[in-house]
């Protein structure tokens, strides 16, 4: 399970955005499903993750948030001496759906 408790703190105040767009950079390729996102590579990498929020909104329960997340993958080759792929980096991009529950900071992040 995955824990937003700095964005719980933060909701309702004026650097709300801003912690939770560090909570989500911080989740990288094990919270995040960015190796589910890939569209032109093979292996994601989180070390150039950005994230941009599209939309905030929330109930009584929850906060729901849409964000778009930026960041790169590879073509994994084989690795072999005569192997002619070049390892370059390309420029990857996903939506994700994130909910969090304001008792807890219980998030759940699905790829959109």
């Amino acid at each position: 399970m995955t824990y937003l408790k700095d964005t719980i703190h933060a909701w309702g105040g004026p650097d709300f955005e801003a912690v939770l767009k560090e909570e989500l950079q911080n989740l990288g390729l094990a919270g995040l499903p960015l190796q589910q996102g890939l569209s032109s590579s093979s292996v994601a990498l989180d070390d150039k993750l950005q994230v941009v929020l599209l939309s905030i909104g929330d109930d009584d329960d929850r906060i729901m948030v849409t964000a778009s997340l930026f960041y790169t993958g590879i073509v994994a080759g084989c690795s072999c001496a005569d192997d002619p792929s070049a390892v370059e980096e390309q420029n990857e991009h996903c939506e994700v759906s994130v909910e969090i529950l304001k008792s807890t900071g219980a998030a759940s992040i699905e790829l959109r």
